[in-house]
């Protein structure tokens, strides 16, 4: 079952592709919806995505797909208030420029500070938000730390870079991930499982592997991408 917002916005895809056979923006989409940021549109498509209602053309900038009708799959036939929201916002788009190759749409991510030891993630989060580029995201919910120090500079990570993190609480071994130690020690780390216990690796050969008991580390994300500033 879609919620409301999700319907609407499928709503607005669809008819935009038919009419033009565009995709709109992630600015059209969140004016159209009435949303306060991108971030907001970000979320719905990850979970239209992942219900199976629409996906991601590969390298192509604000290319999206619909691969099942909005009515499909046990959806709610859109009421008549979403019908005439996306109908007043294509209003103005109805004899559209000729197409040209879009720019990549930009979307805002909480920004949660540095990953500094003795630092919790709780503790880092407010307000902030970095401009990220959508591609550079996949499905899910994201974040972005400052790294801090160079523990992981042998898989490209160096300090003052931004980890861009996606939300989950589970890991593979061999991912990259941000761990809370003890509930106190934000860090980035390769994660391992070694004999019942949890290694945390360094990508640093200047620095030893640290092992803790796996109640004692909370995986908080795994990283998804990297943000570079030259300055």
């Amino acid at each position: 079952m879609l919620t409301r917002k999700q319907h609407e916005l499928l709503t607005f895809i669809q008819t935009r592709l038919e009419e033009s056979g565009i995709s709109p923006s992630f600015e059209e989409m969140k004016e159209a919806l009435d949303l306060k940021s991108k971030s907001g549109v970000h979320r719905l498509i990850s979970a239209l995505e992942e219900r199976g209602f629409i996906r991601r053309l590969p390298n192509r900038a604000r290319a999206l797909e619909v691969i099942r009708d909005s009515d499909a799959g046990g959806a709610k036939p859109a009421s008549r208030a979403a019908a005439a929201t996306a109908q007043s916002a294509l209003a103005p788009l109805r004899n559209p420029a000729p197409a040209r190759e879009p720019a990549n749409d930009v979307i805002e991510i909480p920004l949660h500070g540095r990953i500094a030891a003795g630092v919790p993630i709780e503790a880092l989060e407010g307000t902030s938000t970095l401009p990220v580029p959508a591609a550079l995201l996949g499905s899910g919910e994201h974040y972005a730390l400052e790294v801090s120090g160079d523990s992981m500079v042998e898989a490209g990570i160096l300090d003052g870079d931004y980890a861009l993190v996606r939300r989950t609480d589970t890991a593979r071994d061999g991912e990259i991930v941000v761990a809370l130690v003890r509930g106190e020690e934000a860090t980035l780390k390769y994660l391992r499982r070694e004999r019942g216990m949890v290694r945390l690796d360094p990508a640093n050969a200047a620095y030893d592997p640290q092992y803790y008991q796996p109640h004692e580390v909370q995986v908080q994300g795994k990283l998804a991408g990297l943000l570079r500033r030259y300055h």
